[in-house]
């Protein structure tokens, strides 16, 4: 399967490029791990972190589900993999698949880009227990955008450190 990755405009509404940017963070993460097996999803490429490519996929589903569902949609519902809202547990995908956790996080993501879509505007406000403040959904958008850039940035090294391939 290849990833389709469609670069967001220059020009446009702010929510049209929010969700353009968010979006193509998103693939960015999935072209980053096109192509691997799940032996090599799971390789930890950077001894002693424990990260790998697996593991940002499972914990980018944590936070698009925490970000979207229970905070803008107000669910109450556990994370993905941990039922003591440890965000650390996402990262071991040691005895992870390629197929549950791609379809853990697509999801999640489609969960995520239905909430915003439903939503009426970038000013909904939702509530950020760990922060204990209300925020915005501009804010969750760029605040996810934000984690998908940091974490891209790892998977470049994850990748590169797997089988050279490098490049944005």
């Amino acid at each position: 399967m290849t990833v389709e990755r469609v670069g967001p405009p220059l020009i446009g509404p702010e929510r049209e490029m929010l969700r353009a940017f968010l979006d193509y963070q998103r693939a960015t993460l999935a072209m980053k791990c096109e192509g691997l097996s799940d032996e090599e999803l799971r390789r930890q490429s950077s001894p002693p972190s424990t990260l790998s490519l697996l593991g940002l996929v499972r914990h980018m589903a944590e936070v698009e589900r925490t970000w979207f569902r229970r905070v803008i949609n107000g669910e109450d519902i556990p994370l993905v993999w941990s039922r003591e809202d440890d965000y650390q547990v996402a990262y071991d995908a040691s005895a992870s698949t390629r197929s549950e956790a791609f379809a853990a996080w697509q999801a999640e993501v489609e969960h995520a880009r239905r909430i915003e879509r439903e939503a009426e505007s970038l000013d909904v406000v939702g509530h950020q227990a760990r922060w204990g403040e209300d925020v915005s959904l501009r804010l969750v958008m760029l605040h996810v955008f934000y984690d998908y850039a940091r974490h891209n940035g790892h998977a470049d090294f994850l990748r590169e450190a797997i089988d050279g391939t490098v490049g944005a």
